[in-house]
């Protein structure tokens, strides 16, 4: 009985190990949330780190860190803060860290203190040679020269060629329009329109918007631009894509096709609402493709501080096309 006795309080006790190790590495894998809040999320990884941005609003925030899910205990600090009064002093927003010849540079959204709104807002660009960007000056190179006012403004590098995209003010509408680039803060001055809001999809809370785009180079050579679409302020906020052929032109509007329906869109049974404003990043063994993105855990929680930086790994389809799933919940351990 006594040997019966011991064996059972020995079973019992590898199964309590067995269940706390599965619980420390559930909580040591939970990727999502990243922060509690954070809006048009932006990781780039170099030398052995993540350097990773969101929207602040009154300021330019930068975080360190080796694994992307430990960003809450992440090295933090406040590269930049906008001037008193002039075109780059209010609504620091959608900030994107690039690594380009050999310097940093941050590529931000701002408007006028004096005189706000979609009519005075433009994207600007700081520099940074030093080899840490958490450290080091920054330089202020000043507002980029797009033919409109708008937001959100990437870089990509394709085929040793540089390109600039942005979301364009064009009447009621936003727009997407790319360029090429003379230098990190000057465009050519041929800058064409790739995209407008032709679905009912892009047409949610009332605004007509195609916004924050994303460069992704795909399988087959295909490449994209993922998008986001209709209004922050809307649960249907979702992800669009244009498609172009590798060896095609990009500055030829024919070159995108846009897919008709959203490839990334809520899942309330997931209570993940309005995803958007993305980018991507690959594992630290460049094996892996994952999206970053912000979100909504409740309905109508519009497009302030409720959201919060998520990121998943998404797989690839035949065609070469991405597959970026449903947006999975919160807390779970991926």
């Amino acid at each position: 009985m006594r040997k019966v006795l011991l064996s059972l309080i020995g079973l019992l006790t590898l199964v309590m190990q067995l269940s706390i190790a599965q619980g420390n590495e559930k909580q040591a894998n939970t990727i999502n949330p990243l922060l509690p809040s954070g809006a048009d999320p932006w990781a780039i990884y170099q030398n052995g780190f993540y350097y990773y941005t969101h929207t602040v609003g009154n300021k330019l925030v930068l975080w360190k860190t080796k694994e992307l899910q430990k960003l809450k205990s992440a090295e933090v600090k406040t590269v930049w803060t906008p001037p008193p009064a002039g075109p780059n002093s209010r609504d620091i927003w959608a900030p994107e860290l690039h690594f380009l010849d050999n310097k940093w540079y941050l590529y931000y959204t701002a408007t006028d203190k004096q005189k706000p709104g979609d009519d005075t807002r433009y994207i600007f660009v700081l520099e940074n040679t030093a080899a840490d960007p958490l450290s080091g000056t920054w330089t202020d190179k000043g507002k980029l020269n797009t033919n409109y006012s708008g937001l959100d403004g990437s870089v990509f590098e394709h085929k040793g060629k540089r390109y600039f995209l942005y979301s364009a003010y064009v009447g009621s509408q936003s727009r997407l329009f790319i360029a090429g680039m003379l230098n990190p803060w000057t465009l050519q001055e041929d800058q064409v329109q790739i995209a407008a809001p032709t679905y009912s999809w892009e047409d949610q809370g009332g605004r007509q918007i195609l916004e924050g785009p994303q460069f992704l180079r795909g399988k087959k050579k295909k490449i994209f631009i993922v998008y986001s679409a209709g209004a922050c302020w809307s649960d249907n906020y979702a992800l669009g894509m244009l498609t172009a052929s590798a060896k095609s032109n990009l500055l030829n509007p024919a070159s995108w096709q846009k897919s008709p329906e959203p490839v990334f869109k809520q899942s309330p049974e997931n209570n993940v609402y309005a995803p958007g404003h993305n980018s991507f990043f690959k594992s630290a063994d460049g094996k892996e493709d994952w999206i970053l993105y912000h979100a909504n855990s409740k309905p109508e929680q519009g497009c302030g501080s409720k959201r919060s930086p998520r990121a998943q790994k998404f797989t690839w389809k035949k065609d070469g096309t991405p597959d970026f799933g449903k947006p999975v919940p919160t807390g779970l351990s991926l």
